[in-house]
């Protein structure tokens, strides 16, 4: 898994996602990308990699298409327009993108890089919009040693019970 950071304005998201997803054909590899305000850190995306593969793998993925599989698992969610919240948005927006498969990782990488203006931002996210998409009140953070990002992946491993 290949992750990427930067920062783009997002025309027209459409367009934007649908260039990701011409980039993911031409290198084989599932190409994603997220709001990096709700991605909490980079074990995150392993474990929504991780969990949207075995499902693919089982013969139980929700989605047809990898890319939106590995979203459904990192959102925590089924329903893919409750998903698409933590995709980019338009405007001005920091980007935590990843790439994955057996196809050629980097240079799907490297293509996605040429969209966005490199910028750290994975693990700079917002507090608030985390605990709000994902429904972490703060008695749930008071009552446990867990912090918030341990609390998000715990969500991204529920969907895969939750079946």
């Amino acid at each position: 898994m290949e992750v990427i950071e930067g920062r783009t304005t997002v025309e027209d998201v459409d367009a934007f996602v649908a260039r990701l997803g011409e980039i993911g054909t031409e290198f084989d590899c599932a190409v994603q990308a997220f709001d990096a305000r709700y991605v909490v850190d980079r074990a995150h995306l392993e474990r929504a990699v991780e969990l949207a593969d075995r499902a693919r793998t089982r013969g139980e993925a929700i989605a047809n298409d990898h890319a939106v599989e590995i979203l459904l698992y990192a959102a925590g969610r089924r329903q893919i327009n409750r998903a698409l919240e933590i995709g980019v948005s338009a405007g001005d927006c920091p980007v935590v993108a990843l790439v994955h498969g057996d196809g050629d990782e980097a240079g799907a990488a490297d293509a996605v890089r040429e969209l966005l203006t490199p910028a750290e931002t994975l693990g700079a996210y917002d507090e608030g919009r985390v605990r709000t998409f994902f429904d972490v009140g703060e008695l749930e953070t008071e009552a446990t040693d867990a912090g918030l990002p341990a609390l998000v992946r715990e969500r991204v491993a529920l969907l895969a019970v939750e079946r």
